[in-house]
């Protein structure tokens, strides 16, 4: 099934079970009750979606930069947005010692992207440029406006959840007593879990959808996966770091923005050795076209590690990469 099918069937569940949802709370307290919680949600959302940018910016330590700062940072990214047909984001520069990229905004219009400042000295200018095609192609996909959205359901869930199991265990009483109201409270966590799970499958749909888009605007796969093996390698590496660590804990909210999961890197490199055949430290086209030839398996852990994080393992990734050639 392609990403678009996928993502359009994970929309149809979450506004299924967005319906249910209203239709069953309605229905027990009235459509007043179900009114309010969606009310409640949207609001918490919205706000969140205006400040959003500004706390994404404070967390992560970005520092915006002119053209007369960083020329050719500049040229790179207007080059990529025109291609995508999009207005040319803010640049920004993060204080980070990781090296990585994210973008954010809450809208095309309002987009800024930014690196931090390792990743320079550790890309090739052709690596870093699928890098930020990859950043870009989120600003054109409306990413964050897609999960902000879809993230209001589990919100709902929850809050459903906490009222009901209060009120059973404070002695409500309503057509059927405090039991029915404690177990539709356990019903409605369930739905926070399942819907958490599948916003997480939805973001990880949207990084493969990015990866494509960063080809569709000229970056050949290969520039791509060398990258993201290079961030993957250089993660690892720095988390043995005590600053590293402490700074990975101050983001560790807002890590979803990131180009790939730093908190699961040294579980990946394992996996990434199988693909570097020369041991170059690179993905070359070669070495991605034997991927292209070969079927992925991962280990129990690997998998249930995948369910949990908003990345998909990066193996999958890259393997994902080779059909792109």
């Amino acid at each position: 099934m392609g990403l678009q099918m996928r993502m359009w069937l994970l929309l149809v569940i979450m506004f299924g079970i967005l319906y249910g949802i209203v239709v069953g709370v309605g229905t027990w307290m009235g459509a007043g009750g179900a009114i309010l919680y969606l009310i409640l949600a949207i609001v918490f959302m919205g706000f969140q979606f205006l400040i959003g940018p500004s706390m994404v910016s404070k967390m992560m330590g970005v520092k915006w930069v002119s053209e007369k700062e960083e020329p050719e940072l500049h040229r790179t990214v207007k080059e990529l947005a025109e291609r995508a047909g999009i207005p040319k984001p803010k640049v920004g520069i993060s204080r980070l010692s990781v090296p990585n990229a994210f973008a954010f905004g809450r809208s095309q219009k309002s987009g800024r992207i930014c690196i931090t400042q390792g990743i320079q000295r550790l890309l090739s200018k052709d690596e870093l440029k699928a890098v930020l095609g990859h950043e870009i192609a989120h600003l054109k996909h409306r990413d964050m406006i897609i999960i902000t959205v879809l993230s209001v359901i589990p919100l709902i869930c929850y809050w459903i959840a906490f009222s009901m199991m209060w009120r059973g265990m404070l002695g409500g009483r309503r057509e059927g007593g405090g039991n029915y109201t404690i177990l539709i409270g356990i019903g409605a966590m369930l739905l926070y879990f399942i819907t958490n799970l599948i916003i997480l499958y939805g973001s990880r749909i949207r990084e493969y959808y990015a990866d494509a888009g960063s080809v569709r605007i000229g970056n050949p796969p290969h520039h791509l996966a060398t990258a993201l093996y290079k961030l993957v390698y250089s993660s690892a590496q720095l988390q043995r770091n005590p600053q590293v660590k402490e700074e990975l804990k101050r983001v560790e909210g807002v890590k979803a923005f990131f180009v790939n999961d730093i908190s699961r890197a040294y579980h990946e490199i394992g996996d990434l050795k199988e693909v570097d055949r020369d041991l170059s430290g690179t993905i070359d086209q070669n070495e991605l076209m034997e991927l292209r030839q070969k079927t992925i398996k991962l280990g129990r852990s690997a998998k249930m590690m995948e369910i949990l994080t908003t990345h998909p393992n990066m193996l999958k990734r890259i393997k994902h990469l080779s059909t792109l050639t």
